[in-house]
C-alpha cells in the first residue's frame, strides 16, 4: 500500500524528494495532524512546488515547536511538451523562452514575510531544469487555448541557495544601493519592475528595509538600521 500522502503525489514533487533526501531520513511522516515530506533529525523538510499561500497555515503551526525548512524549485529552464490525443504520444516539444532566477522566489514570499525572521524557519531555493507536460481539453479552451498543465518533471537541479538569516535575504540587494526606489532596484538588479516591487514589499514587511521618505512621487527605502 502506498505511503501516507503518496497517492496524489506529482512527479516533480516525488523527484525533488528523492533528490533531496539522505540516508537516515524519514519520509512521509504523520506529525501534529500533517504529513511531513522529510524528517531529518530534529528538522522538518517540506517541498512546495505550488504557491506559498496554500502552505502558510501548515508552516505557521509547525514552526511553533519545530525547525522547518521549505524547499522551493524555480525553473531556470523549461521544456514544454504537448501530448497528442493518442495516449502517451508527444505531438510537440519546445523550449520556453522564459528563464527563472533566484529573485522569482519573492513572487511567493510576499505571502510569508513575517516568517523570514522566525528562528525556526529557513528556505532553500533550487534552480532546476524541468519539463512541463500539457494535455488538450476541449472544454477548457478559455485557458491557453485548451492546453492545461498535467504534470511537471525534473530534469536537473542546477543550483541551490539557502535563506536562514536576515543577511541572506538582504544579499539580494545590489552593492552600492543605499537609498533606493523600486525603479532603482529594478535597474540595478536588471529585473522587471513588478518583481522589484514584490521584493521591496517582502523586505519591508519583514522589517529588513525601511521607508525613508519620497523622491518625487516614489517611495525611498534603505536597509533597516543602516
Amino acid at each position: 500500500m502506498p505511503g501516507i500522502g503518496l497517492l496524489n503525489e506529482k512527479p516533480l514533487h516525488a523527484s525533488l524528494k528523492a533528490w533531496y533526501s539522505q540516508p537516515g531520513d524519514q519520509l512521509e511522516v504523520a506529525l501534529d495532524g500533517f504529513v511531513i515530506d522529510i524528517v531529518r533529525n530534529d528538522q522538518l523538510l517540506e517541498i512546495q512546488t505550488g504557491n506559498f499561500s496554500s502552505i502558510k497555515p501548515k508552516l505557521t503551526k509547525l514552526l511553533g515547536s519545530h525547525q522547518v525548512r521549505l524547499i522551493y524549485p524555480i525553473a531556470q529552464e523549461k521544456w514544454i511538451i504537448k501530448l497528442a490525443k493518442e495516449e502517451g504520444q508527444i505531438s510537440h516539444r519546445r523550449k520556453s523562452p522564459k528563464r527563472g532566477r533566484m529573485e522569482d522566489v519573492f513572487r511567493e514570499m510576499v505571502s510569508l514575510p513575517l516568517l523570514a525572521s522566525h528562528l525556526n524557519f529557513s528556505l532553500e531555493v533550487l534552480l532546476i531544469k524541468e519539463e512541463e507536460v500539457r494535455r488538450h481539453h476541449d472544454k477548457r479552451r478559455w485557458r491557453r487555448r485548451g492546453w492545461c498543465t498535467e504534470e511537471r518533471r525534473l530534469l536537473e537541479v542546477v543550483d541551490q541557495r539557502l535563506f536562514a538569516t536576515s543577511a541572506d535575504w538582504l544579499g539580494f540587494l545590489p552593492q552600492g544601493l543605499e537609498l533606493f526606489t523600486t525603479q532603482d532596484l529594478a535597474e540595478a538588479a536588471t529585473m522587471r519592475r513588478d518583481l522589484a516591487q514584490k521584493m521591496v514589499y517582502f523586505l519591508r514587511k519583514a522589517s529588513l528595509i525601511e521607508l525613508m521618505g519620497k523622491r518625487g512621487r516614489a517611495n525611498l527605502y534603505r536597509v533597516s538600521g543602516a
